[in-house]
């Protein structure tokens, strides 16, 4: 029996992002700024973001060097184990093997800081003082004040309302790294007061969120913006994550048939994806599977148009899956599965039909995330319990065709900090909610003219 954990050493670490627009079968539409209805300049998005995330955004380069600053930090936890999960392959019944890389053993509980370092970094960098950002279910929060603390940045975090309210310790967290957080619509912007005037009780959403902090990066000369996913330069942040996993297969000999993610606005999927499509593209013989919920269906119901990123029209606007930015999600408690659009990238790679796309229910999802915790032992963050069940439903289809199948997902982040939600599932207080067509269509009418 080969060992349950796979670790990689320190020198191992890969030194470089990959970029898959440099792969791309169909190039990127390009955005468009908000106001001006013409395509974005690098010089418009320095308002918000600095230089040198803007040339990765834009840039088709297909290797990006890992500045050392950016390394020393993540070799705090990286390389991250790529596990076998035993105990559920038996519990199961499946001839499958299933594997999970452990992106939960970071600072602060999921992949997201593979992205906040270097995005903290290239700010300070450049002479920022202060971040300001908005997170769903906090994870992006909690790694944007975990990176900001690190360079000696100030930050600010708008959090969706909802799960504000959900997860205090959240709040608990970030405040311990040095930063300040406002439950999201806020008093402290104008997109924030404008929406309690309409809705004092708005459960708020992330594109919501999204407005508040761009409007406050706008507002000062101080401070910049900083997204959690989404963007181009994001996910190829985060694709230290799969550049991992192909070592790892490698060093034990083998390889996955299906690869599976859950996607949200895309970022842990496309870590874990973007480099094994790479491999796909030049031959691998691999399937890669992205799970969405049911309730926020951005791929699977929504259109691939030109939309706005945020609620108050502040944001570019991209060519994206999209379910309208007027989208106010339910109260579903993946709060990072929330978002109205889907990455460029993820959404240009379904697409061209590299990518598979299946919406989930919760309660589905959750049973699913309650056996991973007791037969594995790692309670997973309730967006990871959506790969967690499309890994299980892999698993028996293999167990019905009596087939052999290699799965390998990724565990996104552990759910300590999400354990209202499953107190909720316990009492019977969780409902599977499928979002209506007539909502997504209504939405659809707002998308703008552009392209």
């Amino acid at each position: 029996m080969k060992p349950v954990k796979t670790l990689l050493s320190e020198q191992d670490m890969p030194k470089q992002w990959y970029n898959i627009q440099a792969d791309l079968p169909t190039p990127l539409a390009p955005p468009y700024h908000p106001a001006t209805m013409q395509i974005v300049t690098p010089e418009q998005m320095n308002v918000i973001f600095p230089m040198s995330l803007i040339e990765q955004e834009m840039s088709d380069k297909r290797w990006w060097e890992i500045p050392d600053e950016v390394l020393q930090i993540l070799a705090l936890w990286r390389p991250t184990p790529l596990q076998r999960a035993y105990n559920l392959e038996k519990a199961l019944g499946t001839p499958a093997k299933i594997y999970f890389k452990n992106e939960s053993v970071s600072p602060a509980g999921s992949h997201k800081p593979n992205t906040s370092v270097p995005q903290a970094y290239y700010n300070k960098k450049e002479g920022i003082k202060r971040i300001a950002t908005e997170t769903g279910a906090g994870q992006w929060g909690s790694a944007m004040s975990l990176a900001t603390n690190m360079f000696g940045i100030e930050c600010t975090v708008y959090m969706v309302r909802v799960s504000y309210d959900q997860k205090p310790y959240r709040k608990s967290m970030i405040n311990t790294w040095g930063a300040e957080i406002f439950a999201s619509p806020s008093t402290q912007t104008e997109s924030g007061r404008k929406i309690l005037a309409e809705d004092p009780d708005s459960p708020g959403s992330l594109g919501l969120a999204i407005s508040e902090a761009v409007e406050d990066a706008a507002g000062r000369a101080d401070t910049n913006y900083a997204l959690g996913s989404v963007l181009n330069h994001v996910c190829m942040h985060q694709t230290i994550i799969g550049e991992e996993a192909l070592r790892q297969f490698k060093a034990i000999g083998e390889k996955p048939d299906v690869v599976i993610g859950c996607i949200g606005g895309g970022s842990n999927f496309a870590g874990i994806a973007f480099p094994f499509l790479r491999e796909k593209m030049a031959g691998m013989d691999v399937r890669v599977l992205a799970i969405e919920p049911a309730s926020c269906p951005t791929v699977t119901k929504g259109v691939y148009a030109y939309d706005y990123g945020d609620m108050a029209h502040m944001a570019p606007i991209v060519m994206m899956h999209t379910l309208g930015h007027t989208f106010m999600p339910p109260s579903i408690h993946a709060g990072g599965l929330r978002y109205h659009g889907m990455a460029p990238t993820v959404s240009r790679v379904v697409e061209d039909g590299l990518v598979e796309a299946r919406a989930i229910t919760q309660l589905e999802c959750f049973e699913s995330g309650v056996l991973f915790a007791r037969t594995e032992g790692i309670i997973p963050a309730p967006e990871s319990t959506h790969a967690i069940r499309g890994a299980v439903e892999e698993a028996l289809i293999a167990k019905e065709e009596g087939k052999e199948k290699t799965i390998l997902f990724n565990l996104s982040g552990h759910g300590h900090f999400d354990m209202s939600s499953y107190d909720a599932y316990f009492a019977g207080k969780l409902h599977n909610y499928r979002y209506p067509q007539e909502l997504v269509d209504e939405a659809l009418k707002h998308l703008p003219k552009v392209g």
